[in-house]
């Protein structure tokens, strides 16, 4: 584990709004020095120090995109990476905001989906595994309650790809753990985010909590398993849902 006196390092993918805003504010008010990726350029609206510097902008649809933003990555740290939080998704919509489901996605959307959502988790774990070995880290991937169940707004190509990703969780589990690296996932059900389909309200009603999650309570699952609190956690899908799996 890093030594006390080391500032700790995060890579965090998705990082533009909701979760990723919310996971920013939690490991810079932890002092870690967080890294972020984000399709968009910086936005120096975002409350948080040195984030413009620690800014990556990446396309993760295009792999030789993610594969030169582990390249910039590499740059700006040294050495050792101490978490990488693979959080960006894509859930395309029809045109009127419906959900796509298996009948009506075309390819190009089901590639792209799979790349934002999947490979490019593939591709920075494998592309930074030195760093993640040099600072016995941890990877946490997002996954979702759509993973698991047919969900209301998410579309066919969005939910397969995160079932995926749950899938994956397990496998790197097996194979980064004897490098000293935990991988574990996180499901969140219904975010209170400025993303929230129209109808999330009847969802609510069905919720045990019978409330919304906040992107801080995720924020806070996601910093757990990056922590040595959770330091023999691994291979592991935590629900963040409010009871909703059940």
């Amino acid at each position: 584990m890093a030594s006390n006196s080391e500032q700790k390092v995060i890579l965090l993918t998705g990082a533009s709004r909701g979760i990723g805003h919310a996971t920013v504010r939690k490991f810079s008010e932890e002092k870690w020095r967080v890294i972020t990726c984000s399709r968009q350029a910086f936005d120096t609206k975002c409350p948080w120090p040195g984030g413009e510097a620690n800014h990556v902008q990446v396309d993760l649809s295009n792999p030789n995109n993610t594969l030169e933003a582990i390249d910039e990555v590499k740059k700006r740290i040294d050495g050792k990476l101490h978490a990488l939080v693979n959080n960006a998704g894509i859930s395309p919509k029809g045109e009127n905001g419906e959900r796509l489901d298996t009948l009506g996605t075309d390819l190009s959307t089901w590639g792209k989906v799979f790349h934002v959502n999947f490979f490019a988790s593939v591709i920075l774990a494998r592309g930074l595994r030195d760093e993640l070995l040099k600072a016995q880290g941890a990877i946490v991937n997002v996954t979702s309650i759509a993973g698991s169940r047919v969900h209301p707004f998410a579309g066919a190509a969005y939910a397969t790809s995160k079932a995926a990703l749950g899938a994956l969780t397990r496998e790197m589990s097996k194979d980064f753990g004897p490098l000293g690296v935990r991988v574990n996932a996180i499901a969140p059900g219904e975010v209170k985010t400025a993303i929230l389909s129209k109808g999330t309200d009847k969802i609510v009603a069905d919720i045990p909590m019978k409330r919304l999650g906040l992107p801080e309570e995720v924020a806070d699952t996601i910093f757990y398993l990056c922590s040595k609190e959770a330091s023999y956690v691994s291979g592991a899908e935590i629900e963040i849902n409010g009871g909703q799996h059940v």
